[in-house]
């Protein structure tokens, strides 16, 4: 099969021909229909620990093409389905909370050259994984609900009030997939901080109430007016960037809740006295459950959610290391989407 490998940092990556994939056991393989390029993607490739001749891509929707002699029930080949990309141990704490992402054990499908991921034509899941797309889900949408997942996921992590004001920092896929969730369980206000215009505008697009320009004007002021005069009740951290939490924490209201669900691979600060004087919770949010793929499955498929906002691009293999290093340099675009 054609696959887009990883093979140094600063290099793009470069399609080329690989050993189609065999299922094991408790796998089956999907022909890819669509897989997406995630932020996380982007910022693996600059690590320079990454190990060369992984195959990148977790976000993906697609048919069964193979089956492992293991698996049984109701899966068949044709089936039109995406998966969690996790291979969990299945007997540790987490997993028996159902927690799989959190398992110390788990490998995420593209991290590892152990489970190669879907910048392919083909691409491996486990069996237990995987999530039929109903009638009328396309394989576009099928290919979103991973990130859509992750944003409802750190939605689930707050005790949000119906009527809440809510900040969301950054409007990247999963600010806005974290937009889209935090409307749908009822907040009144969800205003996005964002510094690119163009998701300002898709912010807006998708639902939320207002945005803000942090270059141009101070959040606080500018959420308050957008509210009438409240701080917010929740801050949703999106950015992933050093300092952004100490800034969440100086911008939540009293007894306000922090979730972060942006990824920072290097120490951090905060003045610790802020957050104590207001009683503010943080809490972190990784991933996602089955639950929240079926949920956001049910979502789209009844017309609750409409993701086509977030869908900005597509693009072929071919196209995939230009579209890459694009979105590294500068990231105006949400989801860019490859068919394989």
């Amino acid at each position: 099969m054609r696959a887009a490998v990883f093979h140094a940092v600063g290099k793009p990556l470069v399609v080329e021909n690989v050993p189609d994939p065999i299922p094991a056991s408790d796998q089956v393989i999907l022909q890819v229909a669509n897989a997406g390029i995630c932020g996380s993607d982007l910022h693996m490739v600059e690590n320079p620990n990454m190990t060369p001749g992984i195959i990148l891509g977790h976000e993906f929707a697609g048919t069964i093409a193979a089956i492992g002699s293991a698996v049984t029930g109701q899966w068949k080949v044709g089936d039109r389905v995406t998966a969690l990309p996790l291979n969990a141990c299945h007997d540790c704490a987490a997993c028996d909370a159902d927690l799989l992402a959190l398992c110390p054990d788990n490998l995420f499908t593209g991290t590892t050259p152990l489970v190669q991921g879907a910048y392919a034509q083909f691409v491996g899941a486990r069996a237990n994984m995987l999530q039929r797309l109903p009638d009328g889900v396309t394989f576009e949408e099928g290919a979103m609900i991973e990130p859509l997942a992750v944003g409802h996921h750190t939605v689930s992590r707050a005790d949000m009030p119906k009527g809440a004001a809510v900040l969301v920092l950054g409007a990247g896929p999963i600010g806005i997939a974290v937009s889209i969730f935090a409307r749908h369980a009822g907040a009144r206000h969800v205003v996005v901080s964002e510094r690119s215009p163009d998701r300002r505008g898709l912010a807006l697009a998708i639902g939320a109430t207002a945005v803000i320009d942090p270059q141009a004007e101070d959040v606080a002021t500018a959420f308050a007016r957008e509210t009438g005069g409240q701080r917010p009740h929740v801050v949703f951290e999106c950015v992933g960037l050093p300092g952004i939490l100490n800034e969440a924490i100086q911008l939540v209201a009293i007894r306000g809740q922090i979730v972060v669900a942006g990824v920072i691979l290097e120490q951090d600060k905060i003045l610790p006295i802020v957050a104590l004087g207001k009683e503010v919770t943080i809490r972190y949010s990784q991933a996602y459950t089955e639950r929240d793929f079926a949920a956001v499955i049910n979502a789209v498929a009844t017309g609750a959610v409409k993701p086509g906002p977030i869908h900005t691009s597509t693009v072929s293999l071919d196209e995939l290391p230009t579209a890459f290093e694009a979105l590294r340099a500068q990231p105006r675009e949400c989801k860019v989407l490859i068919r394989p």
